[in-house]
């Protein structure tokens, strides 16, 4: 509008004459400049509409364009921003379930021993109960508290692992002193079950990771073998190492889990078809947590009726050994 303006006072100086030939290529432009606006203002006005749909929640507008220009990219761009929030508002929806899930889970897991114990404490107060029966209440409330204390002290394990507060050592870790010590916890188990466990392996295999927790990990895989092999029943457990990683094979001859549970073993609160009425659903995946944080992998592979071998790697290149 200023070189119009301008241009028009220009020839009216020269010669007035020239006036209405000069003034018409320039109304064009002032024209074509004036629609050039308007179209301009009321894309922006979309896009700030856009903008505040975004605001409220909204992510399923698409305002790409294949045209050229500075608004043009700017919306492309705007899109891509607004493809990647959609993406995370959807995984903090899913994760809010989880949440709110795995709450119920707890609170559930948490009642039982507590509903048990109540109830048990109620009859322990009756003084014509029978020795015998007072005996029987008092050893299955100290099963209760003792699930109780595994149950919270796992929970917090996990909450810890989340949250990144746990520091995982990397240290030299000899893989048979590793076994031989989670061995040690289920001495008991292993003799009232009369099972037979095997172990084989060169005493020079070892990984770099943290002891504890790896041991941490193992007990809750060993707890799984044999809570669900019958009584004289086999456990092995074969170590080696290779060039990329050090591997530690479990195998029992359990009943095996359904093919159907598998690709759901280590998550957390989920329970098979072959899983105890006691068991919680987290011990697995607490092992899965302790040992991919450490970098490296459970597999598993099993089969109903034919037992259930678990594979955990502890790769080298992880911690650039």
């Amino acid at each position: 509008m200023f070189i119009f303006l301008t241009t028009t006072i220009i020839t009216m100086i020269i010669d007035v004459k020239l006036l209405w030939l000069s003034s018409i290529p320039l109304l064009l432009l002032a024209l074509t400049f004036s629609v050039f606006t308007i179209q301009r203002y009321q894309e922006v006005r979309r896009l700030s509409e856009y903008l505040r749909q975004i605001s409220s929640g909204d992510y399923t507008l698409d305002i790409r364009d294949n045209e050229e220009g500075e608004l043009s990219i700017l919306k492309n761009e705007i899109y891509k921003v607004t493809s990647m929030l959609a993406e995370q508002s959807a995984e903090l929806k899913v994760d809010k379930q989880q949440l709110t899930e795995a709450i119920s889970d707890i609170s559930h897991q948490i009642k039982t021993p507590i509903t048990s114990m109540t109830v048990m404490n109620d009859l322990l107060t009756d003084e014509y109960l029978p020795t015998e029966k007072r005996k029987e209440f008092s050893q299955n409330i100290f099963t209760q508290l003792e699930r109780l204390n595994w149950l919270v002290s796992s929970l917090l394990t996990i909450a810890k692992i989340d949250a990144g507060t746990v520091t995982f050592k990397e240290e030299r870790v000899n893989v048979r002193d590793l076994i031989h010590h989670t061995l040690e916890n289920f001495q008991i188990q292993v003799d009232i079950k009369q099972l037979h466990i095997r172990v084989t392996g060169d005493d020079s295999v070892f990984y770099v990771g943290d002891f504890h927790w790896s041991s941490e990990a193992l007990t809750n895989i060993l707890n799984n073998c044999m809570e669900h092999t019958p009584e004289n029943g086999n456990i092995s457990i074969h170590f080696e190492q290779n060039a990329l990683f050090t591997q530690i094979i479990i195998s029992d001859s359990g009943k095996g889990i359904a093919r159907e549970d598998l690709p759901y073993l280590f998550h957390r609160f989920y329970k098979g078809k072959h899983s105890s009425e006691e068991s919680v659903g987290i011990g697995l995946a607490m092992a899965h947590e302790m040992v991919t944080k450490q970098g490296g992998t459970i597999e598993v592979d099993s089969e109903t009726g034919k037992g259930t071998t678990f594979y955990v790697k502890f790769y080298h290149a992880f911690h650039g050994k």
